[in-house]
């Protein structure tokens, strides 16, 4: 079984691609995950940078749900890879996103309703509160 579950921020603005011929849409990010315990010495949590991706459907509703710094829980596969570049072999692996959840709380991006409307109260002088 290759299962993998992590929570954390998102590191980078979200990029949102499209698959050219295919149009299926990719979303690659990083999640900094904070460790479960202090460093001796230092009295600080260190974090790991897991870089993720994710396509089709969950790529979009990432892209259309969360921000940069916002809080993610994923369930995912680890994938390997590798590619050469200049001669040299080098070795990838990554968490392919297979569902994805709001983790925290959510960062404020404003008052909007669902169509993405400013719906900040305007204080014309004339509430009586």
């Amino acid at each position: 079984m290759n299962k993998y579950i992590v929570n954390g921020n998102l590191v980078k603005e979200i990029d949102l691609q499209f698959v050219a011929g295919t149009g299926t849409a990719v979303l690659k990010n990083t999640i900094a995950s904070k460790r479960k315990f202090k460093e001796k010495g230092t009295d600080e949590y260190k974090s790991d940078f897991i870089p993720v991706v994710a396509f089709g459907k969950t790529a979009e509703f990432i892209a259309n749900n969360f921000i940069k710094g916002q809080g993610i829980q994923i369930e995912a596969r680890m994938q390997s890879g590798s590619y050469e570049k200049d001669g040299v072999k080098h070795y990838t692996l990554e968490a392919v996103v297979e569902n994805v959840e709001f983790y925290g709380s959510k960062k404020n991006q404003g008052n909007t309703n669902s169509f993405g409307e400013d719906m900040t109260p305007v204080d014309d002088g004339d509430i009586p509160f």
